[in-house]
């Protein structure tokens, strides 16, 4: 199966892991309120991390959760142990194979932690080491660019966050409406396309958002890497007005992910600004349209509630992503030098 059909195939996946996850997260939620988990630390690595910033933003933001991202080597080979007994500590691995993130997960439950893994193999060594395991449900992932299974973990994180505020009519709705909002950002493919191909002569790109798209702008710089062959640097649109937008100018591409939400005019700003100040190339997911004149738009339906967007706005990201590889004539299936689980200690 091809990186294109598997990017195709997410609203299935979304669609049947909620199904098939309902009950067994509510059962979790249930464990943590009863443990009364004062924080969270999460460990992951690659595509699996930037799920883990979008759980640091998720549960902080909605369920009122402190969330550290964990440095699992300080684990693995430092042999540290950070105290953890009063914590919630999730492993989150595609392959559930990383030596150094299932540390971690030992490290917990050694010292009476609730543990949970999110992985893509309910038989792998992280789904067997914690007391709770969530099998995300993506299925086969056979390309070595993750996709579908990156949107199934943030897919088990929202759950998650929902189960823990009770599971309302509002967040269960909004949840099962996902599979149709990913749908329709595949329909915008033609327009994703037609910005890629305009820029097969780039070699370097900046890629912004914030709040719960920060993770998405994380994880599209990676698939700019892995699939295209191209540098590209995920920036926190705060952060990067701390020195970073110093490089921006023509020469720059600059792809953000602007929803609407409380977020969305501040970011807007910052890319009018670049737009008329450096003359800077924008390319900007959003479902408000012309919010930067002369940007590139690539089209979201609106009505996506902030804290699902990254459900959704990845989708353009991803096909971006790919695209971009076919107009520079690279295989977007063989990425140079990568293989598709990495066993890091």
């Amino acid at each position: 199966m091809s990186v294109r059909e598997e990017i195709g195939e997410q609203p299935d996946v979304v669609r049947r892991a909620f199904e098939e996850n309902r009950a067994l997260i509510g059962t979790i939620a249930a464990a943590i309120r009863e443990r009364d988990c004062e924080f969270v630390l999460i460990a992951a690595r690659g595509t699996s991390d930037h799920a883990a910033i979008y759980g640091q933003y998720v549960l902080g933001a909605r369920n009122g959760l402190p969330v550290a991202l964990a440095a699992p080597s300080l684990v693995s080979r430092f042999g540290s142990r950070p105290r953890l007994r009063r914590a919630l500590v999730v492993g989150i691995s595609q392959s559930g194979g990383s030596p150094d993130v299932l540390a971690v997960v030992k490290e917990g439950r050694e010292q009476g932690a609730l543990t949970l893994a999110l992985t893509n193999d309910a038989s792998s060594d992280l789904a067997q080491a914690a007391e709770w395991a969530v099998d995300v449900g993506a299925g086969p992932e056979r390309s070595i660019a993750a996709t579908k299974t990156y949107t199934a973990e943030l897919l088990a994180l929202a759950m998650l966050s929902a189960a823990l505020l009770g599971s309302t009519p509002g967040d269960v709705g909004a949840l099962a409406a996902l599979p149709a909002r990913i749908s329709g950002a595949l329909a915008g493919e033609e327009a994703v396309a037609r910005a890629a191909a305009a820029r097969s002569d780039e070699r370097n790109f900046v890629v912004l958002g914030r709040g719960y798209d920060y993770a998405t702008a994380r994880e599209w710089a990676l698939k700019l890497k892995e699939m295209a062959g191209v540098f590209a640097e995920g920036y926190s649109s705060a952060d990067f007005q701390h020195g970073p937008m110093a490089i921006v100018g023509a020469d720059l591409p600059v792809l953000a992910i602007a929803p609407a939400g409380p977020l969305h005019a501040e970011l807007v700003d910052l890319l009018r600004g670049l737009r008329s100040e450096r003359d800077a190339d924008v390319v900007v997911v959003t479902d408000t349209p012309d919010a930067v004149p002369g940007a590139d738009s690539l089209p979201l339906e609106p009505g996506t509630p902030d804290w699902l967007d990254p459900l959704v706005a990845i989708v353009p990201a991803q096909l971006f992503a790919y695209h971009l590889a076919l107009a520079r004539g690279q295989d977007p299936e063989t990425p140079r030098g990568l293989r598709k689980v990495t066993r890091t200690l």
